[in-house]
């Protein structure tokens, strides 16, 4: 019986899915290679760069350079310190950026990159610490480093196993790896996060409060219980919020009336004419402190299913409100 032996992909789409194809295959498992081989080297890394007091300095050459300024990036923003120096400029000038207090983060698959073993002198003669990440425990790089991170790999993806990809993908991974276990250690929380992301999506809805988009002063529709219907009517139209709270001479909220409130009267035949607006508020409305996140208010307004939140101070007066359309329009939601 012959073997059965697999064809070539016959058209140039097919040769482009079945490479795309193994490349997932042979960088799968060059992560998963890092997984079965981590171990206390690790460990040691990560407390040695909790003990540092200054900054993480990745540095790398080609492609491993440019996974390092993603390593680098990724640690500052997740609460560790640290920088990106090019190894070329290091020796013409840019090594007056690392002190003894820093620690040297270097990546090279080969662990022999020209540029980087020029400045390992440099670095021991000033005490710098140097975690090496490199494939190769052998090299100049890792044996004159203090501590050194297997980043292996078996093959390239590339078809010729010379152009760096499944090896710049382990490298990738195992600093998000070490980037992960730094921010746990440290007690990094999503607050934190935010606060190095304050012009993204994660910063507005964490850094920003209800008073921060809120309505408030004269902009803020309210009446008093025994205005009439009209005039309740004529204070939801001036200030276009969809609703009106109802308060006492103190601003201590009594209730609230919608455009939801309104539909319902006159879906059931109300005579609304007489009506005063204690007689068709709402009592005990959803209210929301103005210190709250705004986020907390986008929460309450979807699980009661309401447009709109009156704010209330400490006391519970009222001192603003908002709408979905606020939320929109400062992009929390």
């Amino acid at each position: 019986m012959t073997a059965y032996a697999p064809q070539e992909p016959a058209t140039p789409a097919q040769r482009a899915i079945a490479l795309a194809r193994e490349t997932f295959d042979i960088e799968s498992a060059a992560v998963l290679g890092l997984k079965n081989r981590i171990g206390e080297p690790f460990a040691q890394a990560v407390a040695r760069v909790l003990t540092i007091q200054g900054r993480v300095v990745v540095m790398g050459m080609g492609k491993s350079g440019h996974v390092g300024r993603k390593i680098a990036a990724t640690l500052a923003s997740t609460g560790t310190p640290a920088m990106f120096v090019h190894p070329g400029e290091a020796s013409h000038g840019d090594l007056g950026m690392i002190t003894a207090a820093d620690l040297v983060l270097a990546i090279s698959n080969s662990g022999e990159s020209l540029e980087m073993a020029a400045i390992l002198p440099v670095l021991k003669r000033l005490g710098t610490p140097v975690l090496a990440m490199t494939g190769n425990p052998n090299s100049t790089m890792a044996r004159h480093a203090d501590l050194w991170l297997d980043s292996a790999v078996e093959k390239e993806a590339c078809p010729l196993n010379l152009a760096p990809t499944a090896s710049t993908t382990a490298q990738l991974a195992l600093g998000d790896a070490l980037a992960v276990a730094l921010l746990d250690a440290r007690g990094f929380r999503a607050e934190d996060f935010a606060r190095s992301h304050p012009g993204g999506a994660l910063g507005r809805k964490l850094l920003t409060h209800v008073n921060d988009v809120m309505r408030s002063g004269d902009a803020v529709p309210r009446v008093l219980p025994g205005a009439s219907f009209s005039a309740l009517m004529q204070e939801m139209s001036a200030k276009g919020l969809g609703a009106t709270a109802v308060v006492d001479a103190n601003d201590q909220v009594l209730g609230i009336f919608t455009d939801g409130d309104l539909r319902r009267l006159v879906e059931q035949g109300t005579d609304l004419r007489a009506k005063t607006a204690q007689e068709v508020m709402h009592r005990a409305p959803c209210t929301i402190a103005a210190h709250s996140l705004a986020v907390d208010a986008v929460d309450l307004m979807e699980s009661r299913r309401i447009t709109s939140v009156l704010v209330v101070d400490a006391a519970g007066r009222l001192c603003g409100a908002l709408n979905t359309n606020d939320l929109m329009r400062a992009k929390v939601i």
